[in-house]
């Protein structure tokens, strides 16, 4: 390491006395400081609350090409409107996709996420399946799907009216697993979140879950089932030969290499 060289200036006169009791512009180290700058900044409440186990499915929503969006010019004044309509639009779609209507009333067939949070260039959304069965799992996967599906064919061309170079493409990757609370159920952990993660950066397909907890030949509908086509892949600190569910219509538009990393059901039997 090389070692930094100042020069001294020696003040005279009455230089030399207003310098007397500063610091450089440093700020001194106090009781105040400690107040400010310690983990309650991170709102998780009380950290040595043991953790609450719950079942759960998590999605990883990635909105690609947010950082090249963020460098633009003025991006400054692009961001918040981007920002803002996505966020309605997003929160409104989430509501919409977990209520039916039965007649002049309007109800939810499942409850909404524990947990929504900002991620940057995405967001995470975290639902207790403990009162889920595989049919309400599986029909909240086609809920997830719909609404990428609808990022790109609603949202996507009305915003780019009115923002410029907006993320084209919203990905997502749902898992289901355990998870577990930090604090006063403020955030959670889990290895089903690290998992909805990866397959959310699985390029360039958009939706992708796995086969483990997602059982969508005996309880998803037959309309969105028929959507979807397993294949094998190796997913970074998950697995080297897992398989998961891609929608084929992606699936069939890659080129061979890009399909190098996938391997067929058939194929891995054999």
């Amino acid at each position: 390491m090389k070692r930094r060289i100042y020069r001294h200036i020696r003040r005279k006169g009455s230089a030399a006395g207003s310098a007397q009791g500063q610091t450089n512009g440093l700020q001194l180290l106090n009781e105040k400081i400690y107040n400010q700058f310690n983990p309650s900044i991170l709102r998780l409440g009380d950290i040595n609350t043991p953790c609450q186990e719950k079942e759960a499915v998590a999605a990883v929503f990635d909105l690609t090409g947010f950082t090249a969006f963020c460098n633009q010019v003025d991006a400054y004044l692009a961001i918040p409107s981007f920002l803002n309509s996505f966020y309605d639009w997003f929160f409104s779609s989430i509501i919409y996709g977990l209520s039916d209507e039965d007649g002049n009333s309007t109800y939810f067939w499942a409850d909404l996420p524990i947990l929504v949070k900002f991620l940057g260039d995405g967001l995470l959304v975290v639902w207790n399946a403990h009162r889920m069965n595989d049919e309400q799992i599986c029909r909240l996967t086609a809920t997830l799907y719909n609404i990428c599906y609808a990022y790109r064919q609603d949202f996507y061309p009305q915003i780019k009216m009115a923002v410029n170079k907006p993320p084209s493409v919203l990905r997502c990757g749902v898992a289901r697993g355990k998870v577990f609370s930090v604090g006063n159920e403020s955030d959670y952990i889990g290895h089903c979140i690290n998992n909805a993660s990866r397959l959310s950066n699985l390029n360039p397909l958009t939706f992708c879950f796995p086969q483990s907890g997602f059982p969508i030949q005996e309880y998803m509908p037959p309309n969105y089932a028929q959507l979807f086509v397993p294949k094998y892949v190796s997913v970074r600190g998950v697995g080297d030969n897992e398989l998961i569910w891609v929608v084929k219509e992606e699936f069939d538009s890659l080129t061979e290499g890009q399909r190098v990393q996938f391997r067929s059901v058939e194929s891995v039997m054999v």
